[in-house]
């Protein structure tokens, strides 16, 4: 779109203004109207030009450690999104408890972390839409006598804390009855040693983690069904519109399906 000279300078010192008073980037409007994700809505993030994203990475495939790199779903779907709103990605390796803090204290952008939407996150986070859908399964050993959810009455359950498995196994069983970790890897391993009968856990990690355990097996029936989604702080709502919008034209143009493809083999 082409302006008068006198327009774009006084656009120019509006934009130079505002980010002196402000912290992060600001993206200018494009044409007025434009609700895509690189549109009309201006937006700003903790650092200018970057788009900072916590996570943990100890749930493999949604994000885990090549090397020195951090990989997997969320990772790749937050390129993605920071590709379209003409960001750099940065990526924050944290506790998972600790995300949501981060996210309200504006240390962060935004969590991409195989993150369930529920009604106690949404009081303190805003998320986007869901981009991918997720089961909480039980892992067991061989040969042990917890068949069906039904057999989880009484038993010492592992879990990764903070997680809706954590969540949902202290609601159905008494937090007495649930050990939590730090990370998922611990609590299979804690299994592993008899100091928790099963593990409650998303199914592609429990997946991996039971390819990696020779003795472990998912039972057949799931925990839970839920949605995964961005999440953002609740004051940058300018934020939030940009991100949604970068995901919903994502799923659109099969870029998210794709990557859960590439991850996730078809059963």
């Amino acid at each position: 779109m082409k302006y008068r000279k006198i327009a774009a300078l006084v656009l120019a010192m509006g934009m130079a203004v505002s980010m002196m008073m402000g912290c992060g980037a600001s993206k200018p409007a494009d044409s007025e109207g434009d609700t895509s994700a690189s549109g009309s809505q201006s937006f700003t993030t903790v650092n200018e030009g970057v788009l900072t994203m916590a996570t943990n990475a100890q749930f493999p495939p949604y994000e885990y450690y090549d090397g020195q790199e951090i990989v997997g779903i969320d990772a790749e779907i937050a390129k993605a999104v920071a590709d379209k709103l003409g960001l750099e990605l940065k990526i924050e390796d944290m506790e998972f408890n600790s995300i949501i803090g981060s996210v309200q204290s504006n240390k962060v952008d935004m969590g991409l972390a195989g993150m369930t939407v529920t009604d106690e996150r949404k009081q303190s986070v805003n998320f986007t839409e869901p981009y991918a859908t997720g089961i909480q399964s039980i892992i067991v050993k061989e040969g042990s006598d917890i068949k069906s959810v039904d057999d989880l009455e009484g038993k010492k359950i592992g879990v990764q804390l903070s997680t809706t498995g954590d969540i949902y196994a202290v609601e159905d069983y008494g937090a007495e009855n649930v050990d939590e970790y730090n990370k998922g890897a611990d609590a299979v391993q804690a299994l592993i040693t008899d100091k928790v009968d099963c593990v409650i856990i998303d199914n592609q990690p429990a997946k991996a983690f039971v390819a990696d355990n020779k003795g472990l097996v998912i039972l057949d029936t799931e925990y839970t069904t839920e949605d995964y989604a961005a999440c953002l702080n609740k004051e940058n709502e300018a934020l939030l519109k940009a991100v949604d919008g970068a995901i919903k034209e994502l799923k659109e143009d099969g870029t998210i399906q794709s990557i859960l493809d590439k991850y996730i083999s078809a059963e």
